[in-house]
């Protein structure tokens, strides 16, 4: 088992080859995913303006699919337990594909409302969806008066040069609210996905668990 409360700067392939069968109570995550190529017309106005972005990536070395990790998130999660997914819309035909193969049971698409819109060329873009899926028997949240929408600002960190530290950053509330639903005091959850750590640092304050293991290189200047 590898030691809880830490972060862990490996691949996280490897890192969760180290985790037992049905030793976490919850995983919830955003793992990198592609997006919509945005070319170089210049409509964006910024914001995915690197060349890499105009290509449909974030990050340089974010090249994983959901096939490669999925079967290891069934195998180290409990049974009757809750693993939450973000997905943005080009990703989502091929995530449903992946997991009716599976072994797990899909139990709702939520929507994260980031309460103002992103520039887009059709539609601005104002959600990311979160596979909700369970292993094993049926489990309700903890609070089932909780909306299915989910309407939490967007955030974003930035550095001593004001610069975004994440240009994919999720805000800290999401994820408190999912861990929230979904676990319980002294539970163990899992992140496989470092991301820019918003997730560890809602952990300070809270009984939850946490380890997480960052895919290497996804933001190396930030691993926290």
């Amino acid at each position: 088992m590898i030691e809880l409360d830490k972060i862990f700067n490996e691949d996280c392939l490897d890192g969760m080859k180290r985790i037992p069968d049905g030793s976490v109570d919850l995983i919830a995550t955003d793992p990198p995913y592609k997006l919509t190529g945005r070319g170089s017309s210049g409509t964006m106005s910024g914001y995915w303006a690197t060349q890499i972005a105009q290509k449909g990536k974030v990050f340089e070395h974010n090249d994983i699919d959901i096939d490669e990790y999925l079967s290891e998130f069934y195998r180290v999660l409990k049974a009757d337990a809750h693993c939450y997914i973000m997905c943005n819309n080009l990703n989502l035909p091929h995530f449903f594909d992946v997991i009716s193969k599976s072994k797990f049971h899909f139990v709702k698409l939520l929507a994260w409302d980031k309460v103002r819109a992103i520039c887009g060329r059709y539609y601005m873009g104002q959600i990311e969806h979160i596979f909700m899926l369970r292993k094993g028997k049926d489990k309700p949240i903890n609070d089932c008066g909780m909306s299915d929408l989910l309407s939490i600002p967007l955030q974003r960190d930035k550095d001593v040069n004001g610069n975004n530290i994440h240009d994919s950053q999720k805000p800290t509330k999401l994820f408190q609210v999912l861990v929230s639903m979904s676990s319980y005091n002294g539970g163990i959850v899992l992140d496989p996905f470092m991301g820019s750590g918003s997730r560890r640092r809602w952990r300070v304050t809270q009984m939850t668990r946490i380890t997480r293991i960052t895919r290497i290189f996804e933001h190396e200047q930030h691993i926290w």
